[in-house]
């Protein structure tokens, strides 16, 4: 049994175990969830979905949709399952390679499929020394790989959103290419007048609507870092608090 902690996401909403070391959840996820435009009785799949943290987030904003979850480590998998249990959310989730899904989830079909694949390629970055933030943060599928598994898995016309490094926003739009279309990118930038670090991309399956790139979500207040606590803005408080979505589209 993995040593774990126990978190609170959503302003205390929801109650999250993850392992001590290793890979944690943080942010991404529930931005991440709160980008999924879905409305009840839709099905989603999450890819990669660790802990179950952006499963939670889903759920706790659209009651009635149907969420399932693929998980390659069979620790983070059970956990999901546990934080599913106790926040009293109804789910499933799947420990499996996400290149050899379980034969009764290739016969499936998702209205939207949301992911946060590993930020970091290894031929441009150094693994880390722990294990299992390793496998959460570095490439060991690559990401063209992980993208073909979300558009198969994908309904005609299904949703796919996800969450990276602004740096890898080239390569993931050149792996998309014409298979998608009504494509939008929301950066994602620390402050005011600061470079995005990382970026939310919606896109549909089989769709032609033309690219749309949004100005930057600002996720804190000042130019810079000046006290202890928290200075998020209202707007990234109202998705981090509250469990407000985070509409892509004007």
């Amino acid at each position: 049994m993995i040593e774990t902690t126990d978190n609170a996401f959503l302003g205390g909403r929801l109650r999250v175990l993850q392992p001590r070391t290793g890979y944690r959840a943080g942010a991404d996820p529930v931005f991440l969830a709160a980008a999924v435009d879905c409305v009840p009785g839709q099905r989603v799949l999450d890819l990669g979905c660790g802990v179950g943290t952006g499963m939670l987030c889903l759920l706790a904003r659209v009651p009635g949709v149907s969420v399932t979850g693929i998980e390659l480590q069979d620790d983070l998998a059970r956990l999901a399952e546990r934080n599913l249990e106790r926040n009293g959310l109804s789910g499933d989730v799947v420990q499996a390679d996400m290149t050899a899904l379980p034969r009764e989830l290739r016969e499936q079909s998702f209205d939207h499929v949301m992911t946060n694949p590993p930020f970091f390629t290894r031929e441009a970055s150094s693994p880390s020394e722990v294990p299992g933030r390793e496998r959460g943060r570095g490439e060991t599928m690559t990401l063209q790989a992980w993208l073909d598994t979300a558009l198969r898995r994908l309904a005609p016309g299904g949703s796919l959103t996800l969450i990276n490094r602004i740096e890898r926003l080239p390569e993931c739009l050149a792996l998309l290419g014409d298979r998608t279309g009504d494509i939008v990118v929301l950066p994602l930038a620390p402050r005011a007048r600061r470079s995005a670090k990382l970026f939310v991309l919606s896109a549909r399956k089989g769709a032609k609507g033309a690219f749309r790139l949004r100005s930057p979500f600002i996720l804190h207040e000042g130019d810079r870092h000046e006290r202890d606590g928290e200075s998020y803005t209202r707007e990234a408080q109202r998705v981090l608090r509250d469990g407000k979505g985070l509409p892509l589209t004007d």
